[in-house]
C-alpha cells in the first residue's frame, strides 16, 4: 500500500516527518518498504500491509493509525451528495442479485448528464504518487475514492447496459468476456459476473468489461458500489491469472458500512468534476450485515501476557480510540464491539495485541517476567514420536515431499478412495495439479532419485496428510452442485527394499508401539502394480488400517524402479484413537520359560494369521511368545498344494515353573486344534 503524505494531511494533521511517521508505523504492525520524494513535494511511503488489515488498504485506514498512535483528531468527510434529477434511480437502473451468498451487498446510484475530461490537477498529482495512470475523470475519480477509502468501484455506462438492467449471477458455461484490459476470458458457473440483460459486463470484484467501459461519448453512468465473496474473489482471480486492484481488497473483505460511504463520495465527486446530476434515491440490494461480537478485555491479561503493567484508563483511551463501542466498563475489565472495519479483533488477546502495538512494543523490556505455564505433548505428538522412533530404530529415514502430484501418478495407486482426486486450481509444481490421496507415488519417486544416485539401499517413511474427496452435495441453486470439505487423514507412508514379511514386521511393530495389546488381520487385494499375495489390507478393529505390498515387474517399470520394493501405508488418524497415553507396568514371571519348535504341513492358501489364531487360543495363558519361523516345500513328500510352515513358541508359568509333561502337554494340544480346525499335519 503506497501512501501520499500530502494526501493523508486531509485527514489526520501530523507535527511529524514521513519518516518518523513510516517509522512508528512499523513498529505497531505496518512494515516500511520504503519512502520516496515525489514531484510536487510529496512524499510516497510504501506500507507493506499484513492479509488480517485490509482496513490498512486506502488512506482511511493508515490515518485512523496516525491519529491513534499520536493521539491526534482524525477527520474522515462525511459526503452528502445532492440530488438535482427528479428521475428515480430505481426507474432508471433495475438491479437484480441472484446469488446473494457471492454478492451479500450491493449498491447502484446514477449520475447522468457527465461530461467526460480530463480530471483536475490535483486529483491527477494524487494518483500519480501512488503510481496509477490517469485516464478521465469519471475513471480517475472511481480509482481515488478506491484510494481513499480502500472499497473498489466501477463505473458502468448507463447507455451500454441492454434493458438498463444490472444481474448479479453465476456465469454460465461457455460464456465469455472481453475485460478493459481487452483481453478474453472463458467463465465458468463458479465464477460471479455482473451482467446486463443480455451478457456479462464485468467480472465481479476483479475487472470490468470493455463492452460498458466509460467513453468519451458517456453521458449518465451507473455507480456500482459492492461486496463480494472472499472466497469467490479469489478462486475467479487465480484461475483467470488476472489480478487487480480491486481483487487484491476483495479477497481481503472490505468494510460493509464502507460500502455506501464510497458510493456517496464517489457521486459527490462526479457532481463536482464531471458535472453531472445525481438521480434521486439509491438501489440497495443488500442482505443484513454481519454484526461484530463483543470481546471483553480483562486488565489483569494484560500484564500476564505483556509482562508490564498498563493502567486501566490507558486501556480504555486505547481501545476507544481504535473505534471500539464501549459496552461495559469495571474495575476489572471492559467490554467493547469492534468497529465495521476491524474483523480481526474478536478474542481477548486480539484486543491485547492492539494494546501492546499502540502502547509500543519497544516500551516492553527484553527481561520482562511473563509468568509460564506448563504444557504437555499432545496425544498426535505422543503418537508421532513413538512412530518416528520406531521408524528410524527400524533404519528408515523420514522424507518430506509436496502434497500435490501429477495426475498419472494420483491414478496408479489409491488404497484409501475411488473417488476423483481434488484438482488444484493454480499447480504449485509444473505439472502436478492433484491433491494426493496417497503418499506411496511421492516416495516411490524419491526412492527412484535415490536409486539414479547409487543409493539402492535407502528407506524412507512420510508422516503426512491426504485429502480424499467426497461426493457432490446440491447447493441453494439447484442448477449447481458444491463439493463437501475433503477428509484430511493423517497418514504413514513407507518404502522399503526389504521384502514383505520384514515391512510387515515393521507395522507390526509399529502397532504394539502404539497400542501392545491391539492386533492386526490382514486380508488379500489385488493390483497389477502389486505382486500376486503379497499386497494386503490391515485391519484393526475391523476397519481399514493400511496396506502392504511388494511392486511386481510392472510396479517397478511404472515408476522407473530397478531394486525390489516394498510399500507400506498406514491411517495414523484410526491408529491414534486405539493409542495407549499411559503405559502400565505388568510384573515379569520370576520362573524360567520353556520353548517347543513345531513344523506342521498345511494346505497352500493357509495364512499365518489363521495358524497364529487357532494356535494363541489353543495354548491359553502359558503362552508367551509365538513366532513364525519359515516356510518350505517338498512337493515330492508332501504332495501338490502344500506347504511346510515352522515356528517356535515359549512358555512361562505365572506360579511356578512348567514341567516338560506340562509343557509337551500344552504343544500337543494345539497341534490337535490345528489338525482339527485347519487340516494341518504335524511332521514327523
Amino acid at each position: 500500500m503506497i501512501v501520499s503524505w500530502n494526501w493523508l494531511a486531509d485527514y489526520v494533521k501530523l507535527s511529524v516527518t514521513p519518516d518518523e511517521l513510516a517509522t512508528r508505523l512499523m513498529m505497531a504492525g505496518l512494515n516500511h518498504e520504503s519512502t520516496e520524494q515525489v514531484a510536487g513535494g510529496d512524499f510516497a511511503i510504501d506500507l507493506e500491509v499484513t492479509s488480517n488489515r485490509p482496513d490498512c488498504l486506502g488512506h482511511h485506514g493508515i490515518a485512523r493509525e496516525a491519529a491513534v498512535l499520536y493521539g491526534v483528531p482524525l477527520t474522515i468527510p462525511n459526503p452528502r451528495p445532492k440530488s438535482s434529477d427528479k428521475s428515480l434511480a430505481t426507474s432508471l437502473v433495475n438491479v437484480i442479485v441472484e446469488c446473494p451468498d457471492l454478492a451479500p451487498q450491493y449498491i447502484a446510484r446514477v449520475v447522468r448528464g457527465v461530461k467526460i475530461k480530463p480530471s483536475p490537477e490535483w486529483m491527477q498529482s494524487r494518483l500519480r504518487t501512488l503510481g496509477i495512470g490517469v485516464v478521465n475523470n469519471v475513471v480517475d475519480i472511481t480509482n481515488y475514492v478506491l484510494m481513499e477509502c480502500g472499497q473498489p468501484l466501477h463505473a458502468f455506462d448507463l447507455a451500454k447496459l441492454a434493458k438498463q438492467t444490472i444481474i448479479v449471477r453465476r456465469a454460465k458455461s461457455g460464456e465469455t468476456i472481453t475485460a478493459i484490459d481487452h483481453r478474453s476470458y472463458a467463465l465458468d458457473p463458479a465464477m460471479c459476473v455482473i451482467a446486463d440483460g443480455e451478457k456479462p459486463i464485468a467480472i465481479a470484484g476483479v475487472m470490468g468489461g470493455a463492452d460498458s467501459e466509460v467513453s468519451e461519448g458517456t453521458r449518465d453512468i451507473v455507480i456500482e458500489a459492492a461486496r463480494f465473496a472472499p472466497l469467490s474473489v479469489r478462486t475467479t482471480a487465480r484461475k483467470l491469472t488476472l489480478k487487480s486492484p480491486s481483487s487484491y481488497r476483495f479477497e481481503r473483505g472490505v468494510d460493509p458500512e464502507g460500502v455506501d460511504w464510497a458510493s456517496r463520495r464517489c457521486a459527490e465527486l462526479l457532481i463536482d468534476l464531471a458535472g453531472g446530476e445525481l438521480a434521486e434515491g439509491v438501489v440497495d440490494v443488500s442482505i443484513a450485515n454481519p454484526k461484530q461480537p463483543a470481546v471483553t478485555l480483562r486488565f489483569s491479561q494484560v500484564k500476564r501476557v505483556l509482562g508490564i503493567e498498563i493502567a486501566p484508563t490507558e486501556i480504555r483511551r486505547i481501545i476507544t480510540a481504535l473505534g471500539c463501542t464501549e459496552q461495559n466498563l469495571s474495575t476489572e475489565s471492559i467490554t467493547t464491539i469492534a468497529p465495521s472495519w476491524r474483523r480481526d479483533l474478536t478474542r481477548e488477546i486480539d484486543l491485547v495485541e492492539e494494546v501492546a502495538r499502540i502502547h509500543g512494543y519497544e516500551h516492553i523490556p527484553e527481561d520482562a517476567r511473563v509468568p509460564m505455564a506448563a504444557s504437555h505433548k499432545s496425544d498426535a505428538d505422543r503418537v508421532l514420536e513413538k512412530v518416528r522412533s520406531v521408524m528410524t530404530g527400524s533404519g528408515y529415514s523420514e522424507a518430506l515431499t509436496a502434497s500435490v502430484v501429477p495426475e498419472s501418478w494420483s491414478n496408479t495407486i489409491s488404497p484409501w478412495s475411488t473417488a476423483e482426486p481434488l484438482v488444484a486450481a493454480t499447480p504449485m509444481l509444473k505439472g502436478a495439479d492433484r491433491l494426493r490421496r496417497s503418499v506411496i507415488p511421492s516416495l516411490l519417486d524419491a526412492r527412484r532419485i535415490n536409486e539414479s544416485l547409487s543409493n539402492p539401499d535407502c528407506q524412507l517413511f512420510e508422516t503426512a496428510r491426504i485429502y480424499l474427496s467426497d461426493a457432490l452435495v446440491a447447493s441453494d441453486s439447484a442448477a449447481t452442485t458444491v463439493p463437501r470439505l475433503p477428509q484430511e487423514q493423517w497418514t504413514l507412508t513407507a518404502v522399503s527394499g526389504g521384502d514383505f514379511l520384514s515391512v510387515k514386521g515393521v507395522a507390526e511393530s509399529l502397532v504394539e508401539a502404539i497400542n501392545p495389546a491391539a492386533k492386526i488381520t490382514i486380508s488379500d487385494l489385488k493390483h497389477p502394480l502389486m505382486t500376486r499375495y503379497q499386497y494386503v489390507a490391515l485391519h484393526l478393529d475391523g476397519q481399514l488400517l493400511g496396506v502392504i505390498g511388494s511392486l511386481s515387474a510392472e510396479g517397478l517399470k511404472t515408476f522407473g524402479l530397478r531394486e525390489k520394493t516394498t510399500v507400506l501405508e498406514i491411517s495414523l488418524s484410526l491408529l491414534a484413537k486405539h493409542a495407549v497415553k499411559i503405559a502400565k507396568f505388568s510384573p515379569l514371571s520370576p520362573y524360567p520359560a520353556t520353548t517347543r519348535d513345531v513344523n506342521l504341513i498345511v494346505d497352500e492358501p493357509l495364512r499365518w494369521q489363521q495358524l497364529e489364531s487357532v494356535v494363541r487360543a489353543a495354548a491359553g495363558p502359558a503362552l508367551e511368545t509365538l513366532e513364525y519361523r519359515d516356510t518350505y516345500r517338498d512337493t515330492a513328500r508332501d504332495g501338490e498344494n502344500k506347504k511346510r510352515i515352522l515356528f517356535s513358541f515359549s512358555l512361562r508359568g505365572t506360579d511356578g515353573t512348567l514341567t516338560a509333561a506340562e509343557a509337551d502337554t500344552i504343544r500337543d494340544r494345539l497341534i490337535a486344534a490345528a489338525t482339527t480346525q485347519l487340516s494341518a499335519k504335524l511332521l514327523g
